[in-house]
């Protein structure tokens, strides 16, 4: 099981409270961390609206259960997430892109929302905040991170990923998606098709 769904517990539902029925966004979904975060969220019954720059990539993800594809490598969503949720906006926000897209996050997020940011695909570690927004709408922002974690608190989402994951991925309702598997001699390939984001899921390399 790659560790990328103890990551995916720890924003889902020990920060980031998802229940039933919610809907959830996830800029960069085809990324590994977004795949893992959409199989997980469906698995929990919530609503997931996604953003990739690929219509193939979104396709292939709708028949793991994305809801909601949104076709963009700008900052452009708002409305189609806005539309989606019939003015709602979302409950939470898994932002794997970075902070070129962080107020657009913002802007999609609905009364009490919540935004993990966890991924900086575009390198942009800064972003403004609209403090109106997260006054009036009393939002919720946090990170996702091991980075600065001591043993105690990494066990708690250890424990939380062994009681709430674990059985479904014994059930099946779970299973890590393999975008291609390698043979260790073939390790440039897999390199060259990962600069060039060209994967849907985790590419797997076989160690002799």
């Amino acid at each position: 099981v790659p560790i990328t769904f103890m990551v995916v517990h720890d924003m889902l539902l020990e920060q980031g409270n998802l229940k039933a029925g919610e809907w959830l966004l996830v800029t960069g979904v085809s990324s590994g961390v977004g795949v893992a975060a959409l199989q997980a969220a469906k698995a929990l019954g919530a609503r997931v609206i996604g953003t990739s720059g690929s219509k193939e990539k979104l396709d292939r993800l709708k028949t793991l259960g994305l809801d909601v594809g949104i076709q963009t490598r700008k900052t452009d969503f708002h409305d189609a997430v806005m539309q989606a949720t019939s003015g709602k906006g979302v409950d939470l926000v898994v932002n794997n892109v970075g902070g070129t897209v962080f107020a657009e996050c913002v802007r999609c997020l609905g009364f009490q929302g919540r935004l993990a940011t966890v991924g900086y695909l575009d390198g942009t570690m800064k972003s403004e905040i609209d403090l109106d927004a997260l006054h009036s709408k009393r939002l919720k922002l946090f990170g996702v991170s091991n980075k600065l974690r001591n043993g105690e608190s990494r066990a708690v989402t250890v424990q939380g990923f062994t009681r709430d994951f674990l059985p479904l991925f014994a059930s099946g309702r779970l299973k890590p998606l393999i975008d291609r598997v390698y043979d260790f001699k073939d390790l440039p390939e897999a390199k060259a098709r990962m600069e060039a984001d060209a994967q849907v899921g985790k590419l797997v390399v076989r160690i002799p």
